[in-house]
C-alpha cells in the first residue's frame, strides 16, 4: 500500500459500520505538516523572527510521499512494517469474534464481514498515522535542533492539531521539553502559540 486519504476512525459492530468523525485520517494534516516542515528547515540567524505563508495547499498523494521522504528516509519500511503490524492486528479481531459467546452465528457472521469488509481503509488509516508521526517526530527534531522558541501559527485545526502532536512529542524526548500551546487573538484573527522552553 501507499500514501492516500482513506477517512475518519471506523467503527465496526455485528449491526454494521459506523464512522466517527472526531477521528480524522492523518492523511488531512499531511500537506500541512510538509509546510511546517518546509519552513523550518533552513539556516538560522539568531534573534531574527521568521515568517512563512501559512495558506498550505493540497498535495497530491506522490507529492507528500516524495517531500514526506526528505525528512523519514525510512518511509517504505514504516509502511511495510505497519501494513503487517495491522494484518495481524485484524486476524486477531477476527479470532476473537469466533471466540464471541455474546453473539450468535448470523451476528458473528455480520461482524466478520464488516471486518473484513474494512480490511484495507483500516491498513490505509493506520499507515498514514504511522507517516504522520514520523513527520511529527522530524518536526520536533528541527525544532529541538535549532533551539525555536516559539511558534505563531492561525488558529487553523490542522495547524493547533499538529503543534498539539508536536507538543506531545516534546515531552517524550529522553530531555523533554517543557511547552505550552495557548491560543490569543492578533490583529482580530485567532492565533495559537506553541512556547517552548530551553531549561
Amino acid at each position: 500500500m501507499k500514501l492516500a486519504y482513506a477517512g475518519p476512525k471506523p467503527i465496526i459492530s455485528h449491526t454494521g459500520v459506523a464512522f466517527d468523525k472526531n477521528k480524522e485520517d492523518k492523511y488531512s494534516y499531511l500537506s500541512v505538516l510538509i509546510t511546517l516542515l518546509n519552513a523550518f528547515n533552513h539556516e538560522y540567524i539568531k534573534d531574527k523572527t521568521y515568517i512563512c505563508d501559512a495558506n498550505a495547499h493540497e498535495l497530491k498523494a506522490d507529492d507528500i510521499y516524495s517531500e514526506l521522504k526528505k525528512y523519514c528516509p525510512n518511509i517504505d519500511t514504516i509502511i511495510q512494517s505497519q501494513n503487517h503490524d495491522i494484518e495481524a492486528a485484524i486476524e486477531h479481531d477476527l479470532h476473537r469474534v469466533e471466540e464471541n459467546r455474546i453473539l450468535n452465528e448470523f451476528e458473528k457472521e455480520a461482524l466478520h464481514n464488516n471486518i473484513e469488509l474494512m480490511h484495507d481503509y483500516k491498513i490505509q488509516r493506520s499507515i498514514n498515522k504511522s507517516i504522520y508521526y514520523c513527520g511529527i517526530h522530524a518536526l520536533a527534531e528541527l525544532i529541538e535542533r535549532e533551539k525555536i522558541e516559539h511558534i505563531t501559527v492561525p488558529m487553523f485545526i490542522k495547524y493547533t492539531h499538529i503543534l498539539h502532536s508536536v507538543q506531545g512529542v516534546l515531552q517524550t524526548e529522553k530531555r523533554p521539553l517543557e511547552s505550552s500551546l495557548s491560543i490569543f487573538e492578533e490583529d482580530e484573527k485567532l492565533m495559537a502559540k506553541l512556547q517552548i522552553s530551553y531549561i
